[in-house]
């Protein structure tokens, strides 16, 4: 299945297999800090942390609404919660796979460790 984003035919991670990983050491600082606030159970900086992320782009793998969970990477100088996320599935302190955006959730990068 292919998905218009932009304009543009995309092919989701459940077609094409994955996403492009990212090594968790390759995140910028703050997404390091969000990833260790998600294994620690938080406490999360902004409201919508936790909150249920419904993959309506179709670019994560499927799954039943209520197994993502999105989390703010803090960006600096942003006065709002800015583009940069991780979107975590399964088990909110051992979750089975992260995403880390850093473009709101037009595209996904795995996170390894």
């Amino acid at each position: 299945m292919l998905s218009p984003v932009a304009g543009h035919a995309r092919k989701s991670p459940s077609e094409s297999g994955s996403t492009t990983p990212i090594a968790l050491a390759e995140l910028p600082p703050q997404g390091r800090t969000t990833y260790a606030l998600i294994r620690e159970g938080g406490p999360f900086p902004y409201d919508k942390d936790g909150s249920v992320f419904g993959n309506r782009e179709r670019l994560l793998p499927a799954q039943k609404r209520g197994y993502y969970r999105e989390y703010t990477v803090r960006t600096p100088g942003s006065r709002d919660r800015g583009a940069r996320r991780i979107v975590c599935g399964g088990k909110p302190r051992t979750p089975d796979a992260c995403y880390y955006t850093s473009d709101h959730y037009a595209s996904f990068r795995e996170i390894v460790e």
